[in-house]
């Protein structure tokens, strides 16, 4: 997606569907956070809650730029030396209010959003667009955010 800002998408987002992976299994109240690195790059933590063991649990990674910076294309890293694609495939451009992101394939995909809710007609068109783009949109999961 070209006409990417990163300092209009720094700071806290809110997940409000994805696909499910054993790195975000049974995690409610999950949220992500984006904040500028020194070395050009941008850190990421991942926290979210894991009902079944009454615990928050956190991951933090960092992510680079593939290309450019105005590209909402990054490489993300929570593990090591091992990066996986970051794609924001839709945004909302005028107010950074919610965001479309997939990774490496049609496995990742993440609804994320400012608020921790939307309005029903925002997760009908990710559904829509993210089904149009080959995405299994039967398995997503809507984690609770209250």
């Amino acid at each position: 997606m070209q006409g990417f800002d990163a300092d209009r998408y720094l700071g806290k987002w809110y997940e409000i569907a994805r696909l499910d992976h054993s790195f975000e299994e049974g995690l409610d109240r999950v949220t992500a956070e984006y904040a500028l690195r020194e070395d050009g790059g941008i850190t990421v933590i991942n926290r979210g809650f894991l009902t079944s063991d009454n615990e928050w649990q956190e991951a933090q990674g960092k992510a680079f730029f593939v290309n450019r910076s105005d590209e909402g294309y990054l490489k993300v890293s929570f593990f090591g030396p091992f990066y996986g694609s970051y794609i924001v495939f839709e945004l909302d451009k005028e107010n950074y209010q919610y965001a479309f992101v997939s990774g490496p394939d049609t496995s990742y995909l993440w609804l994320l959003a400012r608020t921790p809710t939307v309005d029903p007609a925002l997760i009908e068109r990710f559904v829509a667009e993210a089904s149009r783009l080959g995405f299994d949109t039967s398995k997503l999961i809507y984690p609770a955010q209250e």
